[in-house]
């Protein structure tokens, strides 16, 4: 029988994901968001498919729709949609992360992960990491294709900046909704209702049409609506038409699209890593 003298040293344990100091965890986050690129880089048909999507909703309502469609206060219907466009694709990408950490995790990707010596929240920094790369190309392609069908930027370059980063607030909050989501519902079907789900919050908002064209208790409904809120703060930004004659929008909606990313963070991000832990290996 071996024994161990008092001079030998004691068995090390194996390092725990506890015992990762907390600096990697944006080191981790960042081989896992090159992870991600390099999945759309050899294969691109997801990525490309969603912006094409962005520009068809685009062209259609812009050119089909919009010769039918006034908007309030005069204006453009062009000038009145681009805004409102940017911002309904920021709401699109949700479903895409979604998908994206619903397949990690079905295929047993996440807890391969899981069981590697990194920080717990790399996985998801990851996604997001991503997600936000995808999102500033959409939003560049988006805004070079507006200007050139007619939409000008009629403010300075300051709010123009702060207008885009507005959106991209938007995206980084509700990507967390989308990694939550992820995590806790797998499958097509889970998908499927997502996608059912965004569409009428999309459509329920001053994305299309002004809400004051709209029955009274649905107007309000959409005055109140996240998406309504960065989309006229935008437009205000850019020097756009809001579509907006009265009420209590126009005043609000730069603090509402500021505090609306904000409560939606504090509380999907907690979720989302309250789920990722109580994944089953």
């Amino acid at each position: 029988m071996t024994t161990l003298t008092p001079d030998a040293p004691a068995p090390h344990a194996p390092a725990s994901r506890s015992s990762v100091p907390r600096s990697s965890a944006l080191r981790n986050g960042w081989i896992l968001t090159q992870r991600e690129l390099l999945h759309w880089v050899r294969q691109p048909a997801l990525p490309i498919f969603g912006l094409l999507f962005s520009i068809m909703l685009l062209l259609m309502f812009g050119f089909l729709f919009g010769g039918a469609i006034e908007v309030p206060g005069g204006g453009g219907y062009i000038t009145f949609l681009l805004p409102g466009m940017f911002t309904l694709t920021m709401l699109f990408g949700l479903e895409g992360t979604m998908l994206a950490m619903s397949t990690d995790a079905a295929k047993g990707i996440t807890d391969r992960f899981r069981s590697m010596p990194i920080h717990s929240s790399a996985v998801a920094l990851g996604r997001s990491g991503a997600d936000m790369a995808s999102s500033i190309l959409n939003l560049a392609v988006l805004l070079g294709g507006g200007l050139l069908i007619g939409w000008r930027i009629t403010t300075d370059i300051g709010s123009a900046l702060l207008a885009v980063l507005l959106l991209l607030w938007l995206r980084f909050a509700l990507l967390w909704i989308g990694i939550f989501l992820g995590l806790v519902f797998r499958g097509p079907g889970a998908t499927m209702a997502v996608q059912v789900l965004i569409w009428p919050i999309g459509f329920l908002s001053n994305v299309f049409v002004a809400p004051e064209t709209m029955p009274g208790w649905l107007g309000a409904v959409a005055e109140w609506n996240p998406i309504s809120a960065t989309a006229t703060a935008t437009r205000q930004l850019f020097g756009n038409p809001t579509g907006i004659t009265s009420g209590w929008l126009p005043d609000a909606a730069l603090g509402m699209a500021l505090g609306w990313p904000l409560l939606i963070t504090l509380v999907f991000l907690p979720l989302s890593a309250r789920a990722y832990r109580r994944l089953r290996r």
